[in-house]
């Protein structure tokens, strides 16, 4: 078993003993890390036969409202019943006795997460075109879910929801800027110079990306699970759209730190996804350089974010150390995207 001294595991596994109707398994509760990315902390817990996944807050000091595990339990609650795929959650804990951070727990979904890697068998470019058109149907297929008619309009404020999230990324990217670069300002007025009104609101998971979903274990055509609602709202869908090419790299760009698998051949161009999106959703994307110019934006904001963190000495992660070189190829995207303007 895994030792921490800010996770006390034995107050987990009787919690969760406890909590969930597992008291009769036999066996002390195994443990092991789940994921290895910039953001939550994931573990795979299990005791006996049952097996589920634990999610809490990284280390140290934490930017406001960031890393919200309650907020995100109570997201899954109300979208898991309509969207299946996103992990049923179990339980949520706010106990400093057994752990310095609230956590919750979800089920374990099972399946192939692309990563770093792709299986051998899916490494032909065929296999890599289908994978990317189930990824932005899969965006579609969630945006077209009626969030009126499933209550989960309450789940945020649809309202002047693209300005509001353009002036809080800018805040929350001053309150942690560490580095300089002389065209983010201008990119800055950009933003809010140009920023868009709404036409609609759906379901936004804000971090749809494809190593937060999970591919049938056989099948690079079918979608099970969807992971990471942390920062999931109600607005404008064609945010979450422009995050998903944000995060969709390709062929030739500089390092930005982020999983770089689709720059493989084979794998369809933002600009291919794009257009698979439109003629499923019927969307207009006239304006999609926007939205994806403001995602890169957002994403360096993100990771600097953590890179900042790792500059005041919260976090010992020898990988933070040159995330500063990412940020700055982000920021440099976004205001290519932009057009330099």
């Amino acid at each position: 078993m895994l030792k921490d001294e800010t996770i006390h595991w034995d107050a987990v596994e009787q919690l969760v003993r406890s909590e969930l109707g597992l008291a009769s398994e036999v066996g002390e509760m195994k443990v092991r890390p789940f994921t290895s990315g910039y953001s939550n902390l994931t573990y795979i817990i299990q005791i006996g036969q049952w097996e589920g996944v634990l999610r809490r807050p990284p280390f140290g000091q934490l930017p406001k409202k960031a890393h919200d595990m309650e907020r995100e339990y109570k997201i899954l609650s109300s979208i898991h019943p309509v969207y299946p795929k996103a992990p049923e959650p179990l339980l949520y804990v706010d106990d400093a006795e057994v752990m310095d951070k609230h956590f919750y727990i979800m089920e374990l979904k099972k399946g192939v997460v692309l990563d770093e890697d792709i299986p051998a068998k899916w490494q032909n470019d065929e296999t890599k075109k289908l994978i990317s058109e189930t990824f932005i149907k899969e965006l579609a297929a969630l945006h077209s879910i009626d969030i009126y008619k499933h209550g989960l309009d309450q789940l945020g404020k649809t309202e002047g929801f693209l300005e509001r999230q353009v002036h809080g990324w800018i805040k929350r990217y001053h309150q942690s800027k560490t580095e300089d670069w002389a065209f983010v300002s201008e990119l800055e007025d950009w933003l809010i110079d140009h920023v868009l009104l709404s036409s609609e609101a759906t379901i936004v998971h804000n971090d749809f990306k494809l190593n937060n979903l999970m591919f049938q274990e056989d099948n690079p055509n079918l979608i099970t699970a969807v992971f990471d609602w942390e920062m999931s709202t109600v607005g404008d869908p064609l945010l979450d759209l422009g995050v998903s090419l944000a995060y969709w790299t390709e062929a030739g760009e500089a390092e930005t730190g982020l999983t770089a698998v689709t720059n493989q051949s084979g794998f369809l161009t933002r600009k291919e996804l794009a257009a698979i999106y439109a003629k499923e959703t019927g969307r207009d994307l006239e304006n999609i350089d926007y939205y994806i110019s403001f995602a890169f934006y957002k994403i360096a904001v993100i990771l600097q974010q953590i890179y900042a963190r790792y500059k005041r000495g919260e976090v010992k992660d020898e990988r933070f150390a040159n995330l500063h070189i990412g940020i700055g190829n982000l920021m440099q995207q976004a205001w290519d995207t932009a057009g330099g303007k």
